[in-house]
């Protein structure tokens, strides 16, 4: 049995589609070889599996007007999407209305109608076709997909993390990916979208301050519980710039709640913890600090602790919303 020929160096450990392999001379039996998989029609890689955004650039080649949209462009974009959604893989792609329906084996397709500003390309991964990009919805727009799948809670969550403020020491960027009034035009522009109620309810509980979906899922179970909103990022002494933050809390009760996620764990991480609990501590607050099996049940612990908490504070339920010192 003969060797395949090698391939051009330019189509190695990557995705390619059927043109630019009849570009490089290769022939339909030279496809067929082991070393080459079958990803979609008209569609190869060699090397193994490509990634998402690989195979997305790659059939944007073959049909125009498509772009990544709802779950695939929520994971592209590093969108927090619900554990249950997390482990799809299932490539979800939109395609303009304009055009005829369009169907991929394996793929969902759906049509859209995508207004100037709501989608983004990048350069494709390096196992993505030569020369190609990946088209793919702004995360504002993906947050409006989504809103015909998710549920308020989730789209809450999702709508924190678009407008929180980011830290540039850890993410690189200053400025938040959206704004509530952003937001709120988008919806505007789309008022017979699929989900759009949904969206504009969830916008209504959006706050900028929450670092996780956990954080949000704690704030929205302790406001479902009839307790107030509390302030998010609740610094210790709002007039010091370093002053030790909790995720949540109530000024005025002096009750500081915390969420501590896995990235919690690191030595680093805890010592820096220590230090922000011991100093709402000896500051004489009341300190609550809850993780993810409080997550698992729907915080109804921190749900009864802070509740309890606020009745002790003794000043009526009125005075613990957010409030200067």
């Amino acid at each position: 049995m003969s060797r395949a020929a090698p391939l051009p160096q330019h189509l190695r450990n990557r995705a390619f589609t059927v043109f630019q392999a009849r570009e490089a001379g290769l022939s339909r039996s030279r496809l067929q070889c082991t070393d080459i998989d079958s990803i979609a029609r008209g569609l190869y890689a060699h090397g193994g599996q490509p990634s998402v955004a690989a195979i997305v650039a790659g059939l944007s080649l073959l049909h125009r007007g498509i772009w990544a949209s709802h779950g695939t462009a929520a994971g592209l974009l590093g969108l927090h999407l619900p554990w249950r959604r997390a482990g799809d893989t299932q490539i979800q792609l939109s395609r303009a209305r304009a055009l005829p329906p369009l169907a991929i084996e394996g793929v969902i397709v759906h049509r859209a109608l995508l207004l100037p500003g709501e989608a983004r390309r990048f350069r494709a991964p390096d196992d993505g076709p030569p020369h190609s990009d990946v088209p793919v919805a702004s995360r504002e727009r993906t947050w409006l997909d989504l809103a015909g799948e998710l549920d308020v809670r989730d789209l809450v969550a999702m709508g924190d993390q678009l407008v929180r403020h980011p830290r540039e020491r850890f993410e690189g960027r200053t400025r938040p990916w959206s704004t509530p009034d952003r937001l709120a035009a988008l919806l505007a522009s789309h008022p017979g979208f699929r989900g759009v109620v949904r969206a504009r309810e969830a916008l209504t509980m959006v706050r900028i301050g929450a670092d996780s979906p956990a954080e949000t899922r704690l704030r929205l179970a302790l406001v479902a519980a009839g307790l107030p909103d509390p302030e998010l990022q609740l610094k210790l002494d709002p007039g010091a710039p370093s002053s030790p933050a909790a995720d949540l809390g109530y000024r005025r009760a002096r009750i500081a709640v915390q969420y501590d996620g896995d990235h919690h764990r690191s030595r680093d991480q805890l010592a820096s913890d220590n230090r922000r609990d011991m100093a709402f501590t000896l500051a004489g607050w009341t300190y609550l600090k809850f993780d993810w099996t409080d997550d698992r049940d729907g915080f109804r612990r921190a749900v009864g602790l802070v509740g309890r908490a606020l009745a002790q504070a003794g000043r009526g339920q009125a005075a613990y919303g957010p409030g200067p010192a």
